[in-house]
């Protein structure tokens, strides 16, 4: 090479190096891609009642009769006690930020794959598919809480002080959701038996929690080790904000730290290993 040529025409160089063990989080990467997220979101929505002849119903009609399926062998036929809340309304406080939990686990779960073809052809983070798969679920957690606002009119139950901090209680939840799906929607992208575990996953999980029954029947040495089950200081949180339940006490702190344990740790491992996404898809 001429030693006298000028800079602008020296060829450019292309380093390449070893892949990162930890590739740490681009937040300012995400908050660019904003709007990508709102079409993700947007369209899940939408794909999921379209040519539907009940609609925005079917928000409404999963966790209401679930509810009274519960209420009639659960509060009915076996006399589960629910704190003196009427069971229907006990049982649907808890199935609320069940279903939100459930539904966007399962959305962020299957994430990567439904949205394969798009993964392959463009650049973007990653990280948007299964953040835009547990905010869908939140539009049908609205239309269901309409239902949960009605039922406690009609049992006559009013909102105690508490109720400031449901808002954290449905943060939480998404949180939670958030936390479980980016270990899972990673590791469906290898090994796709997690698409057909999920469903099993989730009623195995539904049953460990403190959705039919109160936390409290556990004995009172076993109620913070229950607390590592994220979703029982998830549900009984919720109770405890809306309907002035027993408070969730030590329980909700252990929860806390499960969740921000399982939000880091899946965060990095996604991060670690969605540069080979396209190639295994």
């Amino acid at each position: 090479m001429d030693p006298t040529a000028s800079p602008e025409h020296e060829v450019p160089v292309t380093i390449i190096t070893p892949p990162k063990k930890w590739v740490p989080i681009d937040f300012k990467e995400l908050w660019n891609y904003r709007e990508l997220l709102y079409i993700f979101t947007w369209r899940d929505v939408k794909v999921r009642y379209k040519q539907t002849a009940l609609g925005a119903a079917w928000a409404i009609i999963q966790p209401l009769f679930t509810m009274v399926v519960f209420s009639i062998f659960f509060g009915g036929l076996a006399k589960i006690p629910s704190e003196g809340i009427p069971y229907p309304l006990f049982s649907l406080a808890a199935l609320l930020p069940w279903t939100l939990f459930a539904e966007g686990l399962t959305r962020s779960t299957m994430s990567m794959i439904t949205n394969q073809n798009i993964m392959t052809k463009v650049y973007f983070p990653r990280l948007i598919m299964p953040f835009s798969g547990i905010l869908s679920p939140l539009v049908d957690f609205v239309v269901a809480f309409s239902i949960l606002i009605l039922m406690m009119v009609y049992y006559g139950f009013a909102p105690t002080l508490n109720v400031v901090f449901l808002p954290l209680f449905i943060v939480f939840a998404v949180i939670t959701s958030l936390s479980v799906g980016l270990w899972l929607s990673a590791l469906n992208v290898k090994y796709r038996d997690f698409q057909y575990t999920i469903p099993f996953l989730i009623q195995i999980w539904l049953f460990a929690s403190p959705v039919v029954y109160p936390s409290s029947l556990l004995p009172e040495k076993w109620q913070i080790l229950y607390g590592l089950n994220p979703m029982a200081g998830v549900i009984e949180g919720f109770r405890w904000a809306l309907l002035g339940t027993n408070p969730p006490g030590a329980m909700i702190w252990v929860s806390l730290g499960v969740v921000l344990l399982l939000l880091v740790t899946g965060a990095f491992y996604f991060r670690r290993v969605e540069q080979y996404f396209a190639d295994i898809v």
